[in-house]
C-alpha cells in the first residue's frame, strides 16, 4: 500500500524537492556579495568586508549613491560607479556646488549619462572576470565596455581600474572605479575649456 500512496505524490513530491532547491539558491545568493553603504566605517582591505561598509577614500560618495539610486533595485544591474574623487577630478562635479538649486539639473543629467556609460543589465562580479581575458558588454546606453581583470585582481574597465569591488544594493552589483566610463563626445563636453 505505501508503494501505491508514493506512486501517487510522486509529483508532489518532485515539486516540494525543487521548490526547496530554488529556496536554497536564493539564499545562497543573496548571502554571497555585502550590501553597499555610504557610511564611514573603515575596511582595510581592497575588498569590502561582509558588512559592505567603505572606508573614508573608497565610500560610494553622493554621486555614486545618486547613480546607484536611479536604477530599480530589484532588477540585476552590474554598476562601475566613479569614486567621488574622479567625480570631481573628471567631470568637476563636487557636493558644495553640484547640488546648488541652479545646478542640480545639470548634475542629474551628468550623473545619469555616466550611468548609461557604466552599467550593464546583469550581474557580473570580479569572479566571473577572468584573468588576462577580456570581454565585452554593451552598456544602457550601447557603448562598449570592455572588460578585463588584471593580475592584482583589480577590474579594469575601457582603461579605468577599480578601487573597490564586488558590494551590493538590492539586486545591483556595484564597482568604485578610479575614474570616469565615458564616450568621447560625452569626455568632450564636460572638459573645461582651456585657452593658450
Amino acid at each position: 500500500m505505501r508503494r501505491g500512496r508514493f506512486a501517487k505524490n510522486s509529483i508532489a513530491f518532485v515539486c516540494t524537492v525543487v521548490s526547496l532547491c530554488c529556496f536554497l539558491v536564493l539564499i545562497l545568493s543573496t548571502l554571497r556579495l555585502p550590501e553597499v553603504s555610504s557610511g564611514n566605517d573603515a575596511v582595510g582591505s581592497h575588498r569590502t568586508t561582509k558588512a559592505g561598509k567603505f572606508s573614508e577614500n573608497r565610500r560610494l560618495g553622493t554621486f555614486g549613491e545618486m547613480m546607484v539610486e536611479m536604477l530599480p533595485q530589484d532588477l540585476a544591474f552590474t554598476v562601475f560607479v566613479p569614486s567621488e574623487k574622479a567625480f570631481g577630478r573628471d567631470l568637476q562635479l563636487n557636493a558644495t556646488e553640484s547640488f546648488a538649486a541652479e545646478n542640480i539639473n545639470n548634475t542629474y543629467a551628468v550623473v545619469s549619462r555616466v550611468l548609461g556609460f557604466s552599467a550593464v543589465p546583469r550581474v557580473l562580479t570580479s569572479e566571473t572576470v577572468p584573468v588576462g581575458k577580456e570581454i565585452s558588454y554593451d552598456s544602457l546606453s550601447g557603448y562598449a565596455l570592455y572588460i578585463s581583470k588584471a593580475v592584482n585582481g583589480r577590474i579594469i574597465v575601457n582603461g579605468v581600474e577599480s578601487e573597490s569591488l564586488d558590494t551590493r544594493k538590492g539586486e545591483i552589483v556595484v564597482h568604485i572605479m578610479d575614474g570616469v566610463i565615458m564616450d568621447a563626445d560625452f569626455k568632450q563636453s564636460v572638459q573645461p575649456d582651456y585657452e593658450g
